[in-house]
């Protein structure tokens, strides 16, 4: 008897627990903010009414707590970890977030060995299947193949409701599959990451160079151009220019370049930041 009544009162404690976060999340942003994005670390916040995660933590884990708290968000109310790739400035502060906050870290097989060999430790994994979608909260998330030279490297679309978000950087070149994973779009958050002609003339290694403009580095502001002015339709609200260099780009280049691509059509246009958070969009 005892041993029932102890478990009522357990079960009781998680549903109010359970209560507390929903009242949390509903009282927070919802909607999305680039808290860092750029070769130095990138992370990126996504809130609705139920659920809250991060994709990727490239900073130590205090600079995403004092990045939050600039958008309102307590980490404690953090539920995952979703991460593209297991490079150091999408996966630095991963560990200690983890643990200190005990949630999960969600990815595909290959990027959770790859992230277990770069940290030396290993966080609780929930794995994902590359090109399958999966629901966690209120989320329905779907992890597509990019070009890249990691493992498995993956972009997301996510969908709550009938808004769609498209997360898509670190990767060399447009296939026909990220196009067609990105249409459709409510929002999106795309690579911009450097002039070609930037990086010719920079002062960088060759093989820097060779790295930044193969088929598996990072796309040019021409290439993001292109591709925003296949996916514009008339319900696109809000592009992200993201992952900019901080010696081969400027965000005064990106704009001019992707907005001469779109030849005109309307679309709200911002940067994402690397040394600050960047604007938060509201999701209705």
């Amino acid at each position: 008897m005892k041993g029932m009544i102890a478990a009522i009162k357990i079960l009781y404690l998680l549903l109010l627990i359970g209560k507390a976060m929903q009242m949390s999340c509903a009282t927070g942003l919802i909607g999305f903010c680039p808290l860092a994005s750029g070769s130095k670390g990138n992370a990126l916040f996504l809130g609705t009414e139920k659920t809250r995660i991060l994709i990727d933590a490239g900073l130590s884990a205090k600079a995403i707590a004092d990045r939050l708290s600039q958008i309102d968000i307590d980490p404690k109310t953090l539920q995952a970890i979703l991460v593209t790739h297991e490079h150091t400035d999408h996966i630095a502060g991963l560990a200690v977030l983890a643990h200190r906050l005990n949630i999960p870290v969600l990815a595909n097989a290959e990027t959770a060995k790859g992230i277990i060999a770069a940290l030396g430790s290993r966080p609780r994994f929930k794995i994902f299947a590359t090109g399958e979608t999966f629901c966690f909260g209120d989320l329905e998330v779907h992890p597509f193949s990019i070009p890249h030279d990691t493992f498995d490297p993956v972009a997301f679309t996510i969908t709550c409701r009938d808004i769609k978000m498209g997360i898509c950087a670190d990767l060399g070149h447009v296939t026909s599959m990220v196009q067609k994973q990105l249409e459709g779009c409510d929002f999106l958050y795309l690579e911009a990451n450097h002039q070609i002609s930037m990086v010719h003339s920079c002062a960088r290694p060759q093989v820097y160079k060779n790295r930044v403009l193969g088929k598996q580095g990072h796309l040019s502001n021409d290439e993001c151009g292109k591709l925003l002015e296949r996916l514009h339709h008339p319900r696109l609200q809000h592009v992200y220019l993201a992952h900019l260099s901080s010696e081969c780009n400027t965000p005064e280049v990106a704009l001019d370049v992707v907005r001469r691509h779109l030849n005109g059509k309307e679309v709200d246009i911002s940067i994402s930041y690397q040394d600050k958070i960047s604007k938060s969009v509201i999701f209705k």
